[in-house]
Parts: structure tokens; sequence; C-alpha cells
């Protein structure tokens, strides 16, 4: 039976095609050739080397019967830090997560209400060791309230959306291995459409604790930037990235602008979608090259629905929950999934404004699973911040049910010696893979029948058929993978070495 491709890949790869032909801001990245970002028809072979792909869009998949995309949530875990320190307070947000070494370094802000523009926001630091038990270090850097007893690394406006992180630029110098972005436009007319002075101001720090303006002046004002802008070098790229605030079709939006020297910054992009996409307020985006497969960029942004209000006593309008998308190329975004990725939950004070931000970052905090954080109780006295956590790579997946289902991948380069799944099944469900020429006929030894049913929980689990798990043979030569799903999940693969 010919298998057919999704109506949706099709539409989203015709959707590309266009944009592709107006605007050439929109070329794929070389590791991207022979597939279209939102999952068109391949070309010629992927060239995937020995990464990691993801089951994330349709970048892999030509045909599905009876198999789909399917979104994974991640768990709740501990409250790791409860906002309530004198220099903190209900409107403490804008967080930022990364490791350094041994070292978890959370950043957020302190605040208490009041302006925007306000001197006395500051921007706060915890450490953790794992990821769960975070501690306030006594810096004694800045004063606060009549003392330096805090755990305080800047304090004035640019403390509304301090966002540091981690320069991995080989280039980078010892005094700025850390960076940051961080500022407002002034108050007046238009200040949203990024008319009025201002803007964002870099900064530069050797150990993530004592920092410095790189310069005096901002270095990006185009933009409205009311929220976290965050940065990073984008090893893929060869280039720093900021995502920012704009504010485009009456929405909260996110523009990319890209920066050699992380000093001057080209002109800023507006994320692209599949026309058939809603426009949402994002008032993040919490964008991040996926660990491991950093070609591929996964962003968490808070979606913000402002005309609705579930706790009538509480002061402000608008709930929020945290969706999930990717791109391949930094500008067109694919939603495949447009649900929440993190619902607001059963606690009414997640029910109230502005609550439910993903930090920006994702850490290792055990072999194996990943760290995220997300935001809860906005303008309560207990603001606070929770753990999430998740198996590595396991945002979404190509899922089957009981009764089973199948997909066919687009023509793929052998680039290693076996070929690693990122998979789940019930007790009762499997996996199988075949191999098939370019004409869809199975390569001897290595047809479905020829594969035990792979069944199990396993980030890295290398398939084998009765001949064994070898490729040598094979590497360099173009296959497709048909793969068989019963009652499982399969989050990534990779061929290696």
């Amino acid at each position: 039976m010919k298998l057919l491709p999704s109506a949706r890949a099709v539409g989203r790869g015709r959707m590309l095609s266009l944009a592709l032909a107006f605007e050439s801001m929109f070329a794929l990245s070389p590791l991207a050739i022979g597939a279209d970002p939102a999952g068109g028809v391949s070309a010629s072979p992927l060239e995937l080397g020995t990464r990691w792909e993801l089951f994330v869009d349709n970048f892999l998949v030509a045909n599905t019967r009876g198999a789909a995309l399917k979104l994974h949530e991640p768990r709740r875990a501990e409250v790791v830090l409860v906002l309530d320190a004198p220099w903190e307070g209900p409107t403490s947000a804008y967080f930022a997560v990364l490791k350094d070494g041994d070292v978890i370094r959370l950043y957020y802000r302190g605040s208490v209400a009041g302006s925007d523009h306000s001197d006395n926001q500051v921007t706060c630091v915890a450490e953790s060791r794992d990821g769960i038990h975070f501690t306030r270090p006594k810096l004694g850097l800045i004063e606060v309230n009549g003392s330096k007893d805090n755990n305080v690394v800047w304090r004035g406006v640019e403390s509304h959306n301090f966002a540091p992180f981690l320069d991995t630029n080989p280039k980078a110098t010892p005094d700025a291995r850390y960076k940051a972005l961080a500022g407002l436009k002034q108050p007046g007319r238009n200040w949203h459409q990024g008319e009025t002075p201002g803007g964002l101001y870099a900064f530069a720090s050797p150990d993530g604790i004592n920092w410095r303006k790189i310069r005096p002046e901002p270095v990006m004002t185009k933009g409205a930037f009311d929220s976290l802008n965050l940065a990073f070098w984008d090893p893929t790229r060869d280039r720093y990235t900021c995502y920012s605030r704009i504010f485009e079709n009456k929405v909260r939006a996110v523009q990319s602008v890209p920066s050699a020297d992380f000093v001057t910054w080209g002109d800023p992009v507006s994320n692209r979608y599949a026309k058939d996409v809603p426009y949402e307020h994002f008032y993040t985006s919490s964008t991040v090259p996926c660990p491991g497969a950093e070609h591929l960029l996964v962003a968490f942004p808070k979606r913000f629905v402002t005309n609705r209000k579930k706790v009538p006593e509480h002061s402000g309008p608008g709930v929020s929950d945290a969706v999930f998308m990717t791109s391949r190329d930094g500008q067109f975004w694919d939603r495949t999934f447009l649900e929440a990725w993190v619902r607001p939950g059963p606690d009414q004070k997640n029910w109230t404004d502005r609550n439910n931000m993903p930090a920006w970052g994702i850490v290792e905090s055990a072999p194996g699973e990943w760290s995220m954080y997300i935001s809860e109780h906005y303008r309560w006295p207990d603001c606070r911040i929770r753990r999430l956590t998740l198996p590595r790579h396991r945002f979404a997946a190509m899922n089957a049910g009981a009764a089973g289902g199948e997909f066919t991948t687009h023509p793929l380069v052998i680039g290693g010696s076996r070929l690693v799944l990122n998979y789940a099944t019930s007790a009762a469900g499997s996996v199988e893979i075949e191999l098939q020429d370019a004409a869809g006929k199975p390569l001897p030894g290595f047809a479905a029948a020829d594969m035990p049913p792979l069944f199990g929980d396993e980030l890295d689990a290398t398939a084998k058929w009765k001949q064994g798990s070898s490729l040598a043979a094979l590497k360099g030569q173009t296959v497709r993978l048909r793969v068989r799903l019963k009652d499982a999940d399969l989050f990534a693969l990779r061929f290696a070495d």
C-alpha cells in the first residue's frame, strides 16, 4: 500500500517555498539541505552525519500511516526557590539558568513592583549542585536596604531583564566568559515600536558574578525590549543571536538579530510561521540551541491570553501557559503543536497574570535527565520557581497506539556504523525498523522481519537485526527507514560510530 504524505506537512512545505521565493532571509542552513524546515518533500538525500535528529517536526518524515507526531509534556517537580528575600518580592521574574562546571546558576530579577524603569530593581543569582537545592550566595557586592549581605550582582534599570549566558564561542576571552544583554526603551510616544531612546546594553563577566558594561551606549535599539531579551553563541551558525521583544500584528512577538562580536548587531528579522498558525502573544521566547543537537533551535514561549481572567479578586487580567516550537534556520518556526506544552494546572495562583514563564536554559541535572524551570505565583507573596524535568531530547515523538502504525523517512545517508534510538514503549509495545533502497525494497538482512521487536525505555538503544547491529558495510549509502510502531514513541535517532 502506498503511503500518503501528511497534508499538513505538504501545506507547510508549500508555505515555506513561497517564503523562500520572496525573501532570501529564509535561506536554509546547510544542515537542512534536502528538506525544508517545515518538513516538505526532500529533494536530495539528507546528510545527517552522526548528529541527533529529534522528531519534533516533519523534517525526517516522508509518509505516515497510523503514526503521528505527539507532544510530550515535562514533569512538574520541586519548588526550588521562593522569592521572599527583602530585595526580591512578588514581581520577581525573567529567569535564566546555566551550568558552569559543576555549579548551576539561576539568575532572576528581584522586584517588589513599581515602574519597569525603577533603579531599585536588582539582578540576583542562586546556586545549586544538583538543580534542586538552591542557595543564595552572600556576595557582598551591592548594597540593598543598607546591607551588602545578599546575592545581588547588578542594580539599576537594566536589572529589569538582565539575561546572562555562558559564552561558548572559542574566541571568547577569559574576562568575558559570561555575557548578557539588558535594557529598555525609554517611555514616550511609540516606545513599543522602538521609537524612543534606549535599548539593550551589552555586559561581560569573567565569573558570572562581577559584571561590567562592554560599552556605555546601547548595542541594539530596534525593538520594544520590555521582556527577557536573551542571547547565546550559536555554534552551528558561528554567530551570536539575540531573540528579543517586538510588537507585530497587534500582539507581543519575537525578532532575531545576529552578531559576530556581541557589540555590532545586524538587522532584526521577525519570527515567521506557517500561514495557518494563529497570532498569539508570546511574552517571552526562551529560545536555545538544543543540547546535543545544536543545529536545532527549540523555544518555549510564555503564551499570554490577555482577555481572560480566572481569579476575579486578582488585580491583573490575563492568563498564561507555555508552548513549544522549533526552528532549523532560526527565522522560520515550526508550530506543529499549537496546544500547551505546560498548562497552569489546578493551582489557582497559576491562573493569574504573567505566570508559567519558562526560564531560559536547559541543564543536565543527572545523567540523561534535563532540568528546566518555570515561574509560579507571580504577584503573590510566595512568588517562586519550580523545576521541570524530562529525559534527554524527549520534547515530542513519532507515536502510534496499540493498533500500530508506521512511517517512512526521506532518503538518508548512513553516516555511522550503527543506528541509535531514543524510544519508549509499553510492556506490549514495540519498535521495528527496516532499511530500504531508493525503490522502497528492503535491504537484504535489514527487513522489518529481520529485526526482533525492540521494547523498553532507553535513551541510547542500538538497533539490532538478526545478523547484528553493524552498518559499517552500508556507510555512505543512501537508504530510507521504514519504522513500525506499536504503543510506542520514537523521540530521536542518530547514526553513530
